[in-house]
């Protein structure tokens, strides 16, 4: 059964957050792990000129899109936030530049989009390139020594597994309770369970010498903190910032999901 005229008087054709959170919907009230996404009205010829690799990728999972309709539930697409950046990708850090998806350069708007992200892929990138050639030309580079590691008094993990359970637990966290719709109370359980999961890598951090994997999960425990930090502060829905417990879209919380260190 069709379902998106319920949602919006574009049907399948509403924004992407709009039907990212009726297909939402649609999965928490029926209890079904997916919706059915149907181009079969299209000849085959069309979709190979239209589709090519989708249709090479559902046929790898048995799935021939001309005849059969194709499973699919919203996932993570692009990161809508990142860090504050100027105009031409500087930070407030001195000499540290970002562009692309871990910045925030106001040009993606609520919803992330193909176009929105070349723009920032591309132009951001000569920018912040033309800006550090520009920099460099007035400053003199000097020898900074690069001491040794020292692992101290640290002994190889014979645990790794705490590891990798605090990965998955982590995906599954901001999976289940910083998805497309949120709630200050699932928030709320989200950033218990990340702190909780960061002493827990603190103490295996300073414990057992550090590898590549540690980083990693240090690391992503971070980002999936300000996450959730942010996602808090917005008392607001925008775009694909949605809550259930403030629905409306409010400009004077813009300001507030910026986070900076006091």
């Amino acid at each position: 059964e069709t379902f998106m005229e319920k949602y919006h008087p574009m049907k399948s054709l509403a924004p992407r957050d709009v039907v990212a959170k009726a297909i939402d919907t649609e999965i928490k009230r029926s209890g079904d792990e997916h919706v059915l996404l149907d181009i079969t009205h299209h000849t085959h010829d069309f979709l190979m000129d239209r589709f090519p690799n989708i249709y090479h990728k559902c046929l790898e999972y048995g799935i021939d899109m001309a005849v059969q309709p194709i499973p699919i539930a919203p996932a993570a697409h692009y990161i809508c936030g990142g860090v504050a950046v100027d105009h031409f990708g500087k930070t407030s850090i001195d000499n540290l530049f970002a562009c692309g998806e871990v910045s925030c350069t106001g040009l993606h708007g609520a919803n992330r989009l193909a176009s929105n992200s070349l723009l920032e892929a591309l132009v951001y990138s000569h920018r912040v390139y033309t800006r550090i050639a520009k920099s460099f030309r007035q400053t003199e580079l000097s020898d900074l020594p690069i001491l040794p590691w020292d692992a101290g008094d640290t002994s190889e993990s014979d645990d790794s597994i705490v590891v990798t359970n605090n990965w998955d637990e982590i995906r599954r966290c901001m999976w289940n309770y910083v998805g497309i719709v949120r709630s200050d109370k699932r928030l709320a359980r989200a950033l218990r369970r990340i702190e909780m999961i960061q002493r827990e890598i603190h103490e295996y951090y300073w414990n057992y010498k550090v590898t590549k994997d540690l980083i990693e999960l240090r690391n992503i425990t971070t980002v999936a903190k300000l996450i959730v930090q942010s996602a808090l502060a917005r008392k607001e829905s925008r775009g694909l910032h949605f809550t259930i417990d403030y629905p409306d879209s409010k400009d004077a919380f813009l300001k507030d999901t910026i986070l900076v260190k006091k």
